[in-house]
């Protein structure tokens, strides 16, 4: 690929969050988040055993028949089966993407009910779930767990930008989630240099949290253009920085592109969570983040607008006329 560079095992750090104080979190993100906008959790105190059962219940819902599969397509809330080579990143400002993703998944969201206010607009109604012992409750019991987690790490993501601990509260009451899971066939060595399991890309809302296996292949780049391997290590998630939260800071935390060729050898599997704020979020420059002449890098933007712009270029499902 051009001006691509051979990615390296340099370290991405590891933030450790047993023990450690909100005002010592805070530090160790803020380093991370400017220098990188990548890095590692540990001790977050979600039970490895939720863990295992998501990717068991991943796994199982990948080896279905594509029939089954199928049948819970992606609906209008974007939420169901993405079959493989059915998503292109058209929206990628790090990478003219000409070829769709070598990947396959299944996409759950936060739940809305019928009798909820928000019910009907985009990409607030019912998951799909597929007839599997055991699935429905250990996806659930994996989504809430991560939930609680990313309410409890959003002081010391406040702290860090020099915040009243409860400022970013507010945006979350309603927070828009995305529980993704991923599974990569193998690619042939001899692939082509623009062939992707996912192509180079940033996320779009918050924060990402990544459980991965033990396979590899997720690589990120750093502001020089050179690339990372973000090695699977046990026990840990993978965490970045996005969009809006990039824009929240005004580029002092940097959304970083990242990208996925699996080359093991073996059927790569992942389970990321994406936490984002509520659809209605109106994100601004933080006042902490303004730069000498208090001028933002970026406009005030509706997160639900940025969201369904990228979404509506980037899958197939969502451009093909309603039934």
């Amino acid at each position: 690929m051009t001006g691509d560079l051979t990615a390296s095992n340099l370290d991405l750090p590891v933030i450790d969050f047993a023990g450690a104080s909100e005002d010592e979190l805070a530090r160790l993100l803020d380093a991370a988040f400017t220098e990188t906008g990548f890095c590692y959790f540990s001790g977050i105190g979600v039970d490895p055993a939720l863990v295992e059962g998501v990717f068991d219940a991943s796994r199982r819902f990948h080896a279905l028949p594509n029939q089954a599969k199928n049948a819970l397509a992606m609906n209008r809330f974007h939420r169901g089966y993405m079959a493989p080579k059915t998503s292109i990143i058209g929206t990628s400002t790090v990478a003219r993407v000409t070829r769709p993703n070598d990947s396959e998944s299944f996409m759950l969201m936060h739940e809305v009910a019928a009798d909820d206010p928000r019910y009907g607009r985009p990409l607030d109604g019912p998951n799909q779930w597929p007839d599997l012992p055991g699935f429905r409750t250990a996806v659930n019991a994996y989504e809430q767990a991560m939930h609680g987690f990313c309410l409890r790490l959003l002081p010391a993501l406040a702290l860090a930008l020099d915040l009243p601990r409860d400022w970013f509260a507010p945006f979350f009451q309603q927070p828009t989630t995305f529980l993704r899971l991923l599974h990569y066939p193998p690619q042939a060595p001899d692939s082509p240099d623009d062939a992707f399991g996912s192509a180079p890309h940033t996320d779009y809302g918050f924060i990402t949290i990544l459980a991965q296996d033990t396979c590899g292949g997720l690589e990120v780049r750093r502001r020089d253009g050179t690339w990372l391997k973000a090695q699977p290590i046990p026990d840990t998630w993978v965490v970045n920085v996005a969009d809006m939260l990039a824009r929240w800071t005004s580029g002092r935390w940097q959304s970083t592109p990242h990208r996925v060729k699996n080359y093991s050898g073996n059927d790569r599997y992942s389970c990321p969570y994406f936490f984002d704020m509520s659809m209605d979020s109106i994100v601004a420059t933080l006042p902490t983040c303004l730069g000498p002449d208090n001028k933002p890098n970026f406009p005030p933007v509706r997160y639900g607008d940025y969201l369904m712009e990228r979404l509506d270029r980037n899958y197939a499902y969502r451009k093909q006329p309603a039934a």
